[in-house]
């Protein structure tokens, strides 16, 4: 990723635009934030050594570009009709969409396991944090108008996010589609309150960096192949697939902390067909992942007499094992602080 000075510089105008976006107090300014971030980060997603990457890079931005003509589009209609109330919901609902579709949110989510399948590690992280921050600080200006669309969108979002992660064997479409069902959860949390979303979004974008982290050291991409390469190591078995769970949310990992603050505002405000339809699909994002981990531990396989050796210098060893602390006792920490203050 930073082999090359263009690439930091590429990586440095897209953080601008995203900020920029963020910034910004008109929806034309905000336009442009988000064209500057499209712009930057497609020299990023292609590589020349690889044509999927370029055929992805083109993809993602014939369906970026597509939203951010219907944000233009939308927001000069805005402009005009400023006076039409009536209007102005219709307009408001097009913007909303095209947001959901930069996001990559269900239903409009057709283009982003495609896109995913056919980048490196360090992309996907890319696109899976940094390229969601900036729509969705837009979608925070809106959602109290658009409540409906929202609750469908989140609703559809947890649904698709968590059954078509069943039936996925390469890694990076579970972490699209675990990305998918998490976007659901995030907008929830969006609704409730902003701090909740911050907290959501820290976590789960350390949780993604932990993971992608060892995926792409040890360059595995498919469920099988991490029963030849990584297994050997017990303790990296054990990091890993603890991180899994952590980002599934499952108790008592450092994941499961906003979700169970999303909960329990919800049921302080009465939310509870919003609860049931949140809880009872994240168990089947759950239960991916509780299948991966269950075939890892409780299966034997076999290995390869060449794959003994180390594969990871001290420094990385000791990166994983202090962020692995983190993620899997956190939370017991942060239970013991908060009952002691």
């Amino acid at each position: 990723m930073f082999n090359n000075l263009s690439k930091i510089m590429f990586i440095s105008i897209m953080m601008l635009g995203s900020l920029v976006t963020i910034s910004s107090n008109s929806w034309l300014s905000a336009w442009m934030g988000l064209e500057i971030n499209l712009l930057s980060f497609i020299p990023l997603m292609s590589d020349n050594n690889d044509l999927m990457s370029t055929e992805a890079s083109l993809k993602y931005f014939l369906v970026q570009a597509m939203a951010s003509s219907i944000l233009l589009f939308s927001v000069i209609l805005l402009m005009m009709s400023m006076k039409i109330m009536l209007m102005n919901s219709y307009i408001n609902m097009i913007i909303l969409s095209s947001l959901m579709l930069k996001l990559g949110m269900a239903p409009f989510h057709f283009w982003f396991p495609n896109i995913m399948e056919n980048l490196s590690w360090m992309n996907c992280l890319l696109l899976l944090t940094w390229q969601k921050i900036a729509p969705i600080m837009l979608i925070s200006h809106l959602y109290m108008n658009m409540k409906n669309l929202l609750f469908i969108s989140i609703i559809l979002s947890v649904i698709i996010g968590s059954l078509g992660g069943l039936n996925q064997s390469s890694l990076r479409k579970l972490m699209t589609f675990s990305s998918i069902n998490h976007m659901g959860w995030m907008l929830m949390a969006l609704y409730i309150n902003e701090l909740i979303w911050l907290i959501y979004f820290m976590i789960y974008m350390f949780l993604s960096f932990m993971l992608i982290f060892m995926f792409n050291i040890f360059k595995i991409f498919h469920i099988n192949q991490m029963f030849s390469v990584i297994f050997n190591s017990k303790i990296l078995k054990f990091i890993l697939l603890m991180n899994f769970l952590s980002l599934g949310g499952l108790p008592p990992f450092l994941g499961f902390l906003p979700k169970w603050l999303i909960i329990q505002e919800l049921s302080m405000n009465n939310e509870y067909f919003m609860i049931f339809i949140l809880m009872m699909f994240s168990l089947i994002t759950l239960y991916f992942y509780l299948r991966i981990c269950y075939s890892s531990f409780m299966l034997n396989y076999f290995e390869n007499n060449w794959m003994n050796k180390m594969y990871l210098n001290s420094k990385n060893y000791m990166i994983m094992l202090i962020m692995s602390f983190f993620s899997l006792f956190s939370l017991i920490f942060i239970s013991i602080m908060y009952f002691m203050l």
